[in-house]
């Protein structure tokens, strides 16, 4: 069986020691590090900006997963790759030009990733696949961690997979823990994002297995 790539969300981290934070995780067999980007437009929420990620990315070891939860996403791939971004995923609902933004990403050797709203079905993407080095479905609103997994939104990773080509990966986002991280697994997932999860758990390695 495929390895599932595990990228623990920042978010859940303690930003206070958040260089400590991220070498627990890491120690912890962690893949990738999740980084939310959210500017309180797209999302009700303000996280953090370029010099954060870019701070970020002197003190990780494994890639950094960026995710975009912005409004015009194109305007600020640049900042986001230089400053050390190895996946950049963008909103399909913050597009206007999907094709466009993903060639965007591309052109700075970076992996290009796009998510869904849960509100968003997934017959919308399917053109896009073949494009995409990733795409993150979401099994809560983007904008806060902690929120409850909603089971109807895991249904779209089959049919996400089954037009999916090999090497495409499909990650979930939204109240990932042992028992939802299976339910994932099995229709098809093979990237799971994990907060409170992870970081609130008193053993970070076990938590990070019990994923897998």
């Amino acid at each position: 069986m495929p390895k599932i790539i595990i990228s623990p969300s920042i978010l859940s981290a303690d930003f206070a020691n958040l260089e400590l934070d991220i070498k627990r995780v890491e120690q912890a067999g962690a893949d990738w590090l999740h980084v939310d980007v959210m500017d309180g437009h797209f999302v009700p929420n303000i996280t953090i900006g370029v010099p954060v990620v870019k701070s970020i990315k002197k003190a990780a070891k494994i890639p950094l997963d960026v995710h975009l939860m912005i409004e015009n996403p194109e305007k600020y791939i640049k900042s986001f790759a230089d400053a050390g971004a190895d996946i950049l995923t963008f909103h399909y609902e913050a597009a206007n030009d999907v094709k466009a933004v993903v060639s965007l990403i591309k052109a700075f050797g970076v992996k290009a990733g796009m998510s869904i709203k849960p509100m968003t079905p997934p017959e919308k993407v399917l053109e896009f696949l073949p494009l995409l080095d990733l795409i993150l479905v979401m099994t809560v609103e983007p904008g806060f961690g902690g929120q409850s997994f909603m089971y109807d939104c895991a249904e779209k990773i089959p049919v996400i997979r089954k037009h999916a080509h090999p090497e495409l990966i499909i990650q979930v986002d939204g109240g990932i823990n042992s028992e939802t991280a299976k339910i994932c697994t099995d229709f098809g997932a093979n990237s799971l994002v994990a907060g409170n999860y992870i970081y609130n758990s008193d053993d970070i390695q076990k938590a990070v297995q019990s994923l897998r």
